[in-house]
């Protein structure tokens, strides 16, 4: 039965957090791969991501190709309409089967929104989720707040918590700043070949 992991997310730039996880994850629960998938349109933040999906994806093609193990996924990017989790993970049954073990990472403040995503009942029936630590976040918020399904199908990452946000890369980028040992060496560079994240660039 094949074990595979997911990490779906904008990628706004993918940083080492998104890999650091997801090498974690690989590691922990013995996952054959791990396929990232960048978002087309995220439906749970109401401003569109800064960089066009193509820059995205490109952005972490590079980030993986140095390990065997990673894969990178355009379901979302080339599917029309937000890009709601339930569709990805229906999408990804039909490509590895109903027995194939999904295993479908996020972090722990993502957790506690699950019961209000879209088609939310579905999910504990299509994935465990693996949850991630989150600076300042008491995991055990989860527990007493989570609605017993979702809680059950829930395994934790246990990880340190490290508090990189592509907000504040982009930020960084937009005022000059370093922004070395935020992301890999190849994704800072693709930033600047292609002016991502600088006023009127990266579209």
């Amino acid at each position: 039965m094949l074990r595979l992991g997911v990490i779906g997310g904008t990628f706004d730039p993918i940083h080492w957090v998104h890999l650091r996880m997801a090498e974690e994850a690989r590691i922990r629960f013995d996952l054959e791969k791990v396929l990232f998938i960048p978002a087309g349109q995220p439906p749970h933040k109401p401003e569109c991501p800064a960089s066009d999906a193509e820059h995205r994806y490109a952005m972490t093609l590079l980030a993986t190709s140095a390990n065997p193990a990673f894969e990178v996924s355009r379901v979302e990017i080339e599917r029309e309409g937000p890009s709601y989790t339930v569709d990805t993970l229906l999408a990804l049954r039909k490509v590895y089967g109903v027995e194939a073990g999904i295993h479908f990472m996020i972090g722990a403040d993502e957790a506690l929104d699950l019961p209000r995503w879209h088609e939310a009942e579905r999910l504990p029936g299509l994935a465990r989720f693996l949850v991630a630590p989150r600076p300042g976040f008491d995991l055990a918020e989860l527990k007493q707040q989570l609605p017993a399904r979702f809680y059950e199908a829930i395994d934790f990452l246990p990880m340190q918590p490290i508090d990189i946000s592509a907000t504040d890369i982009r930020s960084r980028v937009a005022s000059g700043r370093s922004i070395k040992y935020l992301v890999p060496d190849c994704v800072e560079a693709y930033i600047r070949k292609h002016g991502l994240y600088v006023q009127g660039g990266g579209v």
